[in-house]
């Protein structure tokens, strides 16, 4: 049972991560888009 626990644990911690490392990207990848199409900073 507490084998099971911890996979749970490291299965939400390893989702958590994941999706913060594509939060990451997606805004850094539109940041860009955005600067190529209008040559300016993104607004905040």
């Amino acid at each position: 049972m507490e084998n099971e626990l911890v996979k749970r644990v490291m299965w939400s911690g390893l989702l958590t991560a994941v999706g913060a490392l594509a939060s990451i990207i997606t805004q850094r990848t539109a940041a860009y888009v955005w600067r190529r199409m209008f040559d300016e900073e993104p607004p905040e």
